[in-house]
């Protein structure tokens, strides 16, 4: 059976020990040559990898002279991945006062049967919540393997989100059925009018 190759996670995580462990500035010929003696990481992909953690902030990159040197200190690294889960903590935590602010403006608005505006607001606002919710969980898959601990306490702010973003799922559902109810149209023309997905569900 050949040997599976490394994946792009592990080839990064390697190479991020790699810096940690030496400490010192490298340019990239030394780096291709050492990650792939040292680490295992194939040569034609290491400055693929390393571009990958410049550009996450994660190795520094000053260009001196006519040559490009790059490092990582242990420290360094820790910090950015701290003020990551910080931001996206931060994030996730306005996503969920803003649904819990959508849900109590949906209330009112159901006492109101000719605000359209507001109620494509609404909508509109949720769309954005999703979208947002998505981006953070790819940023949060990125934090996996470098700080599993502090991964893990940012996935549980994440669950508080989700069910936010379900109550907010819930609320529209509710919404649907008081127009059918009151205004005796079909849940299709509702959709249509008011730009519903026809797939529109919980978030899992």
């Amino acid at each position: 059976m050949s040997k599976r190759g490394l994946s792009a996670d592990e080839k990064r995580k390697r190479m991020m020990d790699f810096f940690h462990e030496k400490q010192d500035f490298f340019q990239l010929k030394d780096i291709e040559k050492l990650c792939s003696q040292e680490k295992g990481i194939t040569i034609q992909t290491v400055k693929d990898v390393l571009a990958s953690l410049v550009d996450d902030g994660l190795v520094e990159s000053e260009k001196i002279g006519t040559s490009i040197y790059y490092w990582s200190l242990p420290s360094r690294a820790l910090n950015k991945r701290q003020e990551s889960i910080k931001k996206i903590e931060q994030e996730l935590k306005n996503e969920k006062e803003k649904s819990e602010s959508y849900k109590q403006s949906l209330a009112n608005f159901e006492t109101s049967e000719d605000d359209e505006e507001k109620r494509d607001k609404l909508l509109d606002e949720y769309k954005d919540l999703v979208d947002k919710r998505q981006k953070l969980l790819k940023e949060l898959e990125a934090l996996k393997e470098n700080d599993p601990e502090t991964y893990q306490k940012a996935l549980n702010t994440l669950t508080e989100c989700k069910k936010s973003c379900n109550r907010w799922v819930e609320n529209i559902f509710s919404l649907k059925s008081w127009l059918k109810n009151k205004f005796r149209i079909d849940e299709s023309v509702i959709n249509k009018q008011f730009e519903i997905p026809d797939d529109l569900d919980y978030v899992e």
